[in-house]
């Protein structure tokens, strides 16, 4: 990937001091809910205690922690690891470092059963393994857990240097909640990082929320409020599946994205504006075409000599998965 003069300068992340083949123990701090409302799904702040482990103090928002859970999984395996998003900002839920913290959603569907073929009703109830066992651990209990990991999904050095366009749907909210707090609010007093924060970013900030129903929108109220306290951050709530004055549903945060890309459009010819993406993989796809379709393009995508010089209008989703790569003012993480 080739390097701009305006691509951010990012701190250096600690990356894999604690191997999944040999996780620490840390705990179970904190574990509460943080949907909206009743919801059909069920998502948990969960706050891990990692005091007396190597791995205390070395995280930055944006990356993320592995965790191990006992037990083999049908085939007589040890289970592998899972990784979850950090969503406290670097210095901690307890401002030094010590208290990590994630957005954990259960996951309970119906499906096949890979390990049992055999099973003819195709529908038994698959309860996701880690995510399960995550939310289910009372305070204080152990869980084994290793990292950091990711360098490249994280806030720049100098916060001041950059506006910022943050999409996210669903858990994928997890970093920018680590994020917001670290540009707006900052380390508590008492903090070895306060010394040096230079106070409230002043830049512009834009997160992009996506979620089917109100209900659905994590950590709303505490967004909420960030956005009355600073004019310079705006809070796009963007609602799929509930029914719009007019006939049909919701946009998707692309969709929504795309109708106001005249609004985007002066932070996006910026050329210190950064773009974060977190959420389900194939949402990334609904941006870049939004931005090639709105001549915006420039400094965050690059074009594969196949379609630089075709109609983006024209482009299909296999091309833009195959063709089109962000740059470095461009950050991804999907899943």
């Amino acid at each position: 990937m080739v390097e701009h003069p305006n691509d951010p300068r990012l701190p250096p992340a600690k990356m894999h001091i604690v191997l999944p083949g040999s996780p620490v123990v840390a705990r179970i701090h904190s574990s509460g809910s943080c949907m909206r409302g009743k919801s059909a799904s069920f998502v948990r702040h969960i706050a891990v205690d990692l005091a007396g482990t190597p791995l205390a103090g070395t995280f930055l928002a944006g990356q993320s922690f592995g965790v191990i859970v006992p037990g083999h999984d049908p085939k007589g395996r040890p289970h592998k690891v899972r990784l979850y998003s950090i969503a406290s900002p670097s210095y901690g839920e307890d401002g030094n470092g010590c208290i990590i913290s994630t957005t954990c959603k259960r996951t309970i569907e119906e499906g096949p059963d890979d390990y049992n073929p055999t099973r003819g009703d195709g529908h038994p109830l698959l309860l996701g393994v880690c995510s399960n066992f995550l939310c289910d651990q009372p305070l204080g209990a152990p869980i084994q857990v290793s990292g950091p990991n990711g360098k490249r999904f994280v806030l720049p050095v100098d916060h001041s240097a950059h506006d910022y366009l943050f999409f996210a749907t669903g858990t994928g909210i997890a970093p920018f909640r680590g994020m917001l707090h670290e540009l707006l609010i900052g380390p508590p007093e008492g903090s070895k990082w306060r010394a040096a924060w230079r106070g409230p970013c002043r830049k512009r900030i834009h997160l992009v929320m996506g979620a089917p129903y109100n209900t659905d929108l994590l950590y709303d109220e505490w967004i909420r409020s960030l956005e009355a306290a600073h004019p310079n951050f705006t809070y796009h709530r963007v609602i799929s599946r509930e029914a719009l004055a007019t006939p049909g549903l919701g946009p998707h945060a692309h969709h929504y994205f795309e109708s106001r890309l005249e609004e985007f459009a002066p932070l996006l010819r910026s050329t210190g504006t950064l773009i974060y993406v977190c959420g389900l993989a194939g949402m990334q796809v609904g941006v870049f075409h939004a931005l090639a379709k709105g001549g915006l393009a420039d400094g965050y995508l690059t074009l594969g000599n196949e379609i630089a010089g075709v109609d983006p209008h024209s482009w299909t989703t296999e091309q833009i998965k195959r063709r089109v790569r962000p740059t470095h003012r461009c950050m991804l993480e999907v899943y």
